[in-house]
């Protein structure tokens, strides 16, 4: 589906369903110079099982119009703004990565945006080592291999995937390289400058659902301890043996942890 939105074309995936009314909203967000289809196992589940749903292409991503956003905030407003535009709210909101801090930011500055959230490989800050903030402007091929050596667990190096025929370290490298001009390197500066995650956590009032990988490298869960804690209603799922791409890597425990977070009553829309 593609809507127009502050003038500018926005792209999302609705797993091949059109909203109903009736049907749990889901909102899908995103990591760094990713887009909408690094939820592809999982979208088209929930939107034939009780959901309407969501995968977003931020701005300058994928095939959404416009420039990347500069920072989290900025991000995050874009966000909770378009959960209305597209009568979603309240939504669960589900953030991969980068998308985990938009998420907190659009509910902690709009409430009424959000009914949860479900954090997907986050922590309290993400500073960006800086050969790779170097090399996600002037040198995507490298970069997008970098995240890959690091941000996949070992197992899933090893293969495996739990779709047959996917090739993960190939179809992770695919996905960045294939990133417009900038976005990679806007995300990677966003995340590194972004102080506000604790604070945003404080403000909340609804469930939150941290999914966490035990061999997460990028955000180890070591570093999620203290916005864990900030947030006063929570539930912590560790992935065993998952470095941070989960929702491409463990794709069947991230759909599990999301109908769970997100009170699946077993029924199809």
């Amino acid at each position: 589906m593609e809507i127009n939105y502050r003038g500018e074309s926005v792209r999302i995936a609705t797993g091949g369903r059109d909203h109903d009314g009736n049907s749990q909203r889901l909102v899908l967000i995103h990591g760094s110079g990713m887009d909408r289809t690094v939820w592809q196992m999982q979208c088209r589940w929930f939107a034939h099982h009780g959901y309407s749903v969501a995968a977003i292409d931020l701005p300058g991503h994928g095939l959404s119009g416009g420039e990347p956003l500069e920072t989290i905030e900025e991000m995050g407003e874009w966000t909770a703004g378009l959960i209305h535009e597209l009568d979603l709210a309240p939504a669960h909101i589900v953030g991969f990565s980068l998308g985990t801090f938009v998420a907190l930011e659009a509910a902690a500055q709009d409430p009424s945006c959000a009914e949860s959230l479900v954090l997907i490989g986050t922590a309290s800050a993400m500073p960006v080592h800086p050969e790779l903030l170097t090399t996600s402007y002037d040198n995507i091929p490298k970069a997008s291999r970098l995240m890959t050596s690091w941000g996949i667990g070992s197992k899933a190096h090893r293969g495996g995937h739990q779709s047959p025929g996917t090739w993960l370290v190939g179809a992770s490298t695919a996905l960045v390289d294939t990133s417009p001009e900038n976005a990679l390197g806007h995300d990677m500066t966003a995340c590194n400058n972004y102080q506000g995650a604790i604070s945003s956590a404080e403000k909340l009032t609804i469930p939150v659902t941290f999914v966490l990988g035990t061999e997460d490298k990028m955000t180890p869960i070591k570093k999620s301890v203290d916005l864990v804690d900030a947030v006063s209603e929570k539930t912590v799922v560790k992935l065993p043996s998952t470095g941070h791409m989960m929702p491409i890597e463990d794709p069947i425990a991230v759909r599990v942890a999301i109908a769970e977070a997100t009170n699946w009553d077993g029924k199809r829309s």
